[in-house]
């Protein structure tokens, strides 16, 4: 969120509305292009929803995860993207106030839940990584249900704790056509540290584990390969490398979504000692939430059996009889 503490009036002489792109042909295409992305952004991650829903092979722990990453990107797309496209483009805030807060406390819960989503999938594959037969018998399905259902409820909750008492609900005083949320000095700060350093070195510190440990298991994979091996090492084998290769791809989300995050929080970071620029805030808040966008390409393109359900649903056999049991990993 943005952490930035300053003067009413100072934040407002700031801001103004230019007049909008001369060309028209040049408007169009902005909204054309905003719009392809909305569309991709939503399509792609209910793509992935109706794939981890529909089909029984996807019913794991882990998936459930994905799941709930996919949820909250769907909502990205559909509730926070066209506002914050149409404001760029615009290059003023179009709505009401009202809208203006609900439209915020739906991008800061939306926001928090991504980051706690990634930073459970770290947890998830360090636990499956490191000690697999625990993970196994103790991470079921239910319990990573009540995990999802209790992140989003945190999140919802101090989001709107968050704005309460920072006085966002009967204080709020808008620029003229700018919609921005600022905090004080004690609510940036935890603000920080909950939203950002807290979620952010949980992931970086166990995805560093979970890469240590993948590569202890390509080492013993490889010793593996060069003997005869029973029945029981080559089941082994093949569960390590299929944890290696979630690992691998999970943590090429992990390392996007952290590309696209940064921006928007060291814009924050630097409110204090560089001039606020309404443009470069609303370009970093479309960088953050393209990730959303990007998350169903990187199934796509690392994920076989992800590009083989997309096949299926578009070609309407979900709606086939006994569907949901296809061996989609084939």
């Amino acid at each position: 969120m943005n952490v930035m503490e300053l003067n009413l009036s100072d934040i407002c002489e700031h801001f103004s509305c230019p007049e909008r792109f001369g060309s028209p042909a040049v408007y169009i295409l902005l909204y054309v292009c905003s719009a392809a992305v909305v569309l991709l952004t939503v399509c792609g991650n209910l793509l992935i929803i109706i794939s981890v829903l529909h089909f029984k092979q996807l019913h794991t722990p882990t998936n459930i995860l994905v799941l709930s990453l996919a949820v909250s990107d769907f909502f990205i797309g559909a509730l926070v993207m066209p506002p914050v496209l149409i404001w760029t483009i615009e290059l003023c805030w179009i709505f009401d106030t009202k809208y203006c807060i609900s439209f915020l406390m739906t991008a800061y819960i939306l926001t928090s839940l991504s980051i706690y989503n990634i930073a459970l999938i770290a947890v998830d594959r360090y636990l499956a990584l490191s000690n697999p037969f625990l993970y196994t018998n103790n991470i079921s399905r239910r319990t990573m249900s009540i995990v999802v259902f209790s992140n989003w409820f945190a999140s919802l909750l101090y989001n709107i704790l968050l704005c309460y008492f920072n006085g966002s609900f009967t204080n709020t005083v808008m620029c003229p056509g700018e919609c921005f949320l600022f905090l004080n000095e004690v609510w940036s700060v935890i603000d920080l540290i909950i939203t950002f350093i807290f979620p952010l070195s949980v992931i970086i510190i166990l995805y560093s584990r979970v890469f240590l440990i993948a590569k202890k298991h390509a080492t013993a994979i490889r010793e593996l390969n060069n003997h005869t091996r029973p029945q029981t090492q080559k089941i082994t084998s093949h569960s390590m490398k299929s944890e290696r290769k979630a690992a691998k791809v999970l943590g090429i989300l992990v390392a996007v979504f952290i590309v696209f995050l940064l921006p928007y929080y060291i814009y924050s970071l630097l409110g204090d000692v560089i001039e606020l620029q309404a443009e470069t805030f609303q370009k970093v808040f479309i960088v953050l939430y393209l990730n959303s966008t990007i998350n169903p390409v990187i199934y796509a393109l690392f994920y076989p059996w992800f590009r083989r359900c997309i096949k299926l649903i578009l070609t309407l056999q979900i709606f086939q009889t006994d569907s949901a049991l296809i061996n989609i990993f084939s």
